[in-house]
């Protein structure tokens, strides 16, 4: 009998009666309202793209005492392709080119006088300064009743996917926080007049300029004689070969500068142009200042001409005050439908209604990601696939596989299709309805004994498969199965459709029954169109160092529970130290790993007890581990460049080890240690002139309260070359130890 499982859906879209049902608050299935409820409340990205929203806990709801009523069947998904309605064609002027003006800082528009805040409408608004040479800044800005709610602020590379901090100029790394604090509860005109942060005041004014710009967008009522922000806007095709810089006055193009890019998404320089680039510039830039995005691909250059028209159309979207995309900008990710051989996951960046970045994943039965594991040809299909979704900048509407699937792999580039898809509905301003995608979706508890394949169809549980996991990792054929397995798979899936995650222990079973519901926690979690807190993957981190080592944790996340976990005791060469390490560490590791994994979230694992005779390092793992859980959030609630604590890095060939201490988010004091082959550290005897000479260098340019000389892209020196080699390590280490210690 078909049963409907706990699908209530508040006004934040939240998975609360998923919280409370299993009994563990520890799991909180705490979401992101964004993508589901954006006109109630708001990315990346960056790359992408980071979430906006603030960060919603999951309410306990009252335990239902009778049996849920069906809701209503979701209304069909909106077609994400197409694209927001078009702006007045720009008008063709004489002047032919614009540079981006790398200096110039950019100037917020004037503001209306105080109104009624009733003139802005609430919601999720995206918007961008002036563009340059670098990029831009941006901002994602909750509006509600007038004022900013919440916001995130970007600093874009030339591809405008939101950079990492620590790769931003130095500079910046402060400003977020501070501006941030500054701009929060701010009417449009007191955001416009909050100070500038001194040493990125040209950052400051592009978010100042784009919060503006995000209110202006807000109006219920657009300005009559305004099309466009006045200014230099950017575009990139989402291929990224290339970049447009429009510029426009308030009602009309007045120039187009077109940039080929590199496959990192940097510009190429013009130096460095080659004759096909030269003459492709030539031929298309007048047509774009002439047609936008209207012209027609030139004749010769038609390939090139496409994706200058995708650039430009984007370049628009970013200028154009009425920007009527139907999604939010941001990271969003998905599942297609879920095997029993496992599943494909696509993450995505969304800009303008558009795609404009895309990962696509193959995991397995335990669903983890099975990277080049995963069967040859399917490893072989992500890279045409991904090129395909990009080059069509959206999944493929009416997707065929006899047509569209790669080829040896169309099952599962027909599930990546779907996944991005399913991304792009949870992107949509507008909800659609129904709190879960249809289709069958996979769960499995984070220690991974049971894998439930879950039908769901209009909000409802209509069949569950459940099989069980063998000690050695891989599902056990149902053939193979004892009486006794049977018994209980048959018992706990009719639990399951009867009771959902509410489901009673099996007598007996208490663990299994617990990793069922677990399981269809997960599974529903999967088929949720509310975006999460927390990226999946992998992510390492590490403890607090000392002249001995560190600890390491390398955390495989899935819907914010841990599903893997593997710690190591690495060296001064950051190589693990295995049996070489105290043997209490080595006792403490495979205890330490089964304690995370039973507690299975950020905070389950702060609570773990420490084991006895490896305080210190029981304390590092868990700072490894709670700073991994940081690096995986999609909306930082710090977005700083470093994590404050004491980290270590070497250089390639392991030689030399850097100790970086960081506070306040910024590198320090650093120390430098040279290593034998067996990764000791050498005594001060068997050190050279240049060794020492180094060392003093890197060691004495320090006040140990601001920023290191060598903290923010250090290079080598030397008074001759034997110094120059001996520094050149020490930059690789420095680089090593700010790598780990980077948010």
């Amino acid at each position: 009998m078909k049963k409907l499982i706990t699908l209530t859906v508040s006004a934040a879209l939240l998975l609360a009666p998923f919280a409370y049902t299993i009994n563990a608050p520890a799991l909180k299935l705490t979401v992101d309202a964004v993508s589901a409820a954006s006109e109630e409340a708001p990315a990346a990205t960056a790359k992408p793209a980071a979430k906006p929203t603030p960060k919603a806990t999951a309410k306990p709801t009252p335990k239902a005492t009778a049996k849920p009523v069906a809701t209503a069947k979701p209304a069909a998904t909106a077609k994400a392709t197409a694209k927001p309605a078009a702006t007045a064609k720009p008008a063709a002027t004489a002047k032919a080119t614009a540079k981006p003006a790398a200096t110039a800082k950019p100037v917020a528009t004037a503001k209306p006088l105080t109104v009624s805040k009733n003139v802005y409408q609430d919601g999720v608004y995206v918007a961008y300064g002036d563009a340059y040479s670098k990029g831009t800044e941006g901002a994602k800005v909750t509006i509600k009743d007038g004022k900013i709610a919440d916001i995130v602020l970007m600093r874009t590379n030339p591809k405008i996917i939101d950079n990492t901090v620590s790769n931003n100029y130095s500079g910046v790394w402060v400003a977020y926080g501070l501006m941030k604090e500054r701009l929060l509860g701010q009417s449009r005109d007191s955001a416009a007049a909050v100070d500038a942060v001194s040493g990125a005041t040209r950052s400051s004014n592009g978010w100042k300029l784009s919060v503006d710009r995000a209110f202006e967008r807000a109006l219920k009522v657009k300005p009559a004689d305004a099309t466009y922000f006045a200014g230099d806007h950017m575009g990139v095709d989402p291929e990224g070969k290339y970049a447009v810089f429009a510029s426009y006055d308030a009602n009309s193009l007045t120039a187009v500068k077109l940039y080929p890019m590199t496959s990192t998404g940097s510009f190429v320089d013009e130096k460095a142009y080659t004759a096909e680039q030269t003459a492709a510039i030539a031929a298309i830039t007048p047509v774009l200042l002439a047609k936008g995005s209207a012209a027609q691909p030139v004749a010769g250059y038609e390939a090139e001409s496409k994706a200058a028209i995708n650039a430009f159309w984007d370049a628009e979207q970013n200028a154009t005050i009425n920007n009527t995309s139907a999604y939010v900008d941001g990271f969003y990710s998905s599942y297609g439908t879920a095997r029993s051989v496992g599943v494909e996951r696509a993450d995505v960046v969304i800009r303008n209604g558009k795609l404009v970045d895309v990962k696509l994943y193959r995991l397995g039965t335990n669903l983890i990601d099975r990277g080049t594991s995963a069967y040859a040809e399917v490893v072989k299909a992500n890279a045409p696939m991904t090129a395909k979704l990009l080059a069509n900048g959206s999944y493929i509407a009416n997707y065929d596989e006899k047509v569209d699937g790669i080829s040896g792999a169309t099952e599962s580039s027909h599930s990546w299709n779907q996944a991005v898809q399913r991304a792009f509905e949870k992107a949509l301003k507008v909800p659609a309805a129904g709190q879960y995608f249809d289709g069958k979706f996979a769960g499995v508890d984070n220690q991974s004994k049971i894998l439930l394949l879950v039908d769901v169809a209009a909000d409802q549980v209509t069949g569950i498969k459940l099989s069980l996991f063998g000690t050695d990792g891989k599902l056990i054929a149902a053939d193979k199965l004892t009486a006794d397995q049977k018994t209980l798979v048959e018992q706990l899936t009719a639990g399951l459709l009867e009771k959902g995650v509410q489901l009673a222990d099996v007598a007996g079973q208490e663990a299994l029954s617990a990793a069922a519901r677990a399981a269809l926690t997960d599974a529903l979690t999967n088929a949720s169109k509310v975006q999460g807190t927390y990226k999946d993957g992998t992510f390492t981190s590490y403890g607090n160092a000392y002249d001995k080592g560190t600890n390491k944790a390398d955390v495989t996340l899935r819907n914010g529970k841990i599903v893997n976990v593997v710690l190591s005791r690495v060296g001064m060469n950051l190589v693990d130290l295995g049996k070489a390490a105290y043997a209490e560490v080595q006792k403490a590791i495979p205890q330490l790993t089964a304690s995370f994994l039973t507690a299975g979230t950020k905070e389950g694992v702060q609570q773990v007890d420490a084991v006895s005779g490896a305080t210190s390092s029981s304390n590092g793992f868990k700072t490894a581990v709670d700073r991994a859980y940081e690096k995986a959030e999609l909306v930082k609630v710090d977005k700083a460049a470093y994590f404050d604590g004491i980290f270590i890095g070497t250089s390639i060939d392991k030689s030399v080890n850097v100790m970086v201490t960081v506070k306040n988010n910024v590198p320090v004091a650093m120390t430098v240690y040279y290593l034998d082959k067996a990764g000791k550290v050498k005594i001060p005897e068997m050190l050279t002139a240049a060794d020492i000479a180094v060392k003093f260098e890197i060691e004495s340019t320090s006040n140990g309260k601001s920023l290191h000389k060598y903290g923010y892209r250090a290079a080598a020196f030397g008074a001759n070359d034997a110094e120059k080699a001996v520094s050149a390590k020490v930059i690789e280490a420095i680089k090593s130890a700010l790598e780990t210690a980077s948010k």
